[in-house]
């Protein structure tokens, strides 16, 4: 067990210190890719996109498990439509899980407030704010918890799970 839980702390290490060494050009387009894929799924979404104060789209999260499951992934964050800086997401899951998967993740802030509290740094998402996969008229009946609306999007693998974890976020300004 304590063998499991040291390999999900480098695994998790490994893809953090890598994906956060620096601006990536290619993050931008990626970024712009995620946000088409999404309002191709659910042109809804646009509302959100419109309105919100803020977001930040991580265009490939990578979550493996096994009993304990850990998942990574960076971002790009974007007030008021401009682009502003970077995120890092890292999740610790504890409970029934076993498989690994790829998703894009983009989370909504609706506020100035919402934002703020993002921009400190250390953002945590505890695991009883729920995301929503985006799929054609998902978001329709969707709205804020806390500030923050999440969506997701699978992009490949296969996951069993019944867990319990909450998803760090850290922000670095441009």
């Amino acid at each position: 067990m304590k063998l499991l839980i040291s390999l999900t702390l480098v695994f998790i290490t490994l893809f953090s210190s890598s994906a956060t060494a620096g601006w990536d050009p290619d993050s931008k387009n990626e970024a712009r890719t995620a946000i088409n894929e999404f309002k191709k799924a659910d042109p809804k979404l646009s509302r959100f996109f419109a309105k919100a104060y803020g977001y930040v789209v991580y265009p490939n999260i990578v979550k493996g498990a096994m009993g304990i499951g850990g998942a990574y992934g960076s971002g790009t964050v974007f007030q008021q439509g401009r682009i502003i800086g970077n995120s890092s997401l890292s999740q610790l899951s504890f409970g029934f899980q076993l498989g690994g998967q790829a998703y894009r993740e983009i989370i909504f802030f609706k506020d100035r407030q919402a934002m703020a509290r993002f921009k400190k740094g250390n953002f945590e998402l505890g695991a009883q704010i729920s995301a929503v996969a985006a799929t054609y008229g998902a978001s329709a009946n969707v709205d804020y918890s806390s500030g923050v609306a999440i969506f997701t999007m699978a992009r490949g693998g296969l996951m069993y799970e019944a867990s319990v974890g909450g998803q760090l976020l850290t922000f670095e300004a441009r």
